[in-house]
């Protein structure tokens, strides 16, 4: 990489986790395309989930299946990469 900076296993791990998640969410639901509002929910939730992770973490919040703070984090990760795709792809149009 440019400007001396060198990509460590652990930023590569991270980032190979985020492409695997995009592979799945489009697995899932298809190629999404949203106005940026749209976007902004899907977001938010996926960022709540990481914060009902962190929560449990504490012991406080309520119930809830966000107990893998890892995965929360890769899954905002990778809705924000999607939303990144659209965003580049529309620049270019």
């Amino acid at each position: 990489m440019g400007n001396g900076v060198i990509v460590t296993s652990v930023m590569a791990h991270v980032n190979n986790d985020v492409l695997e998640e995009r592979c799945k969410q489009d697995a899932k639901w298809g190629k999404q395309r949203h106005d940026l509002g749209g976007w902004l929910m899907i977001l938010m939730e996926e960022v709540g989930e990481v914060s009902e992770a962190m929560m449990k973490e504490r012991g406080w919040g309520k119930p809830t299946d966000a107990n893998d703070l890892y995965k929360e984090l890769i899954q905002v990760a990778a809705v924000a990469s999607a939303i990144a795709e659209q965003v580049l792809e529309q620049s270019e149009a």
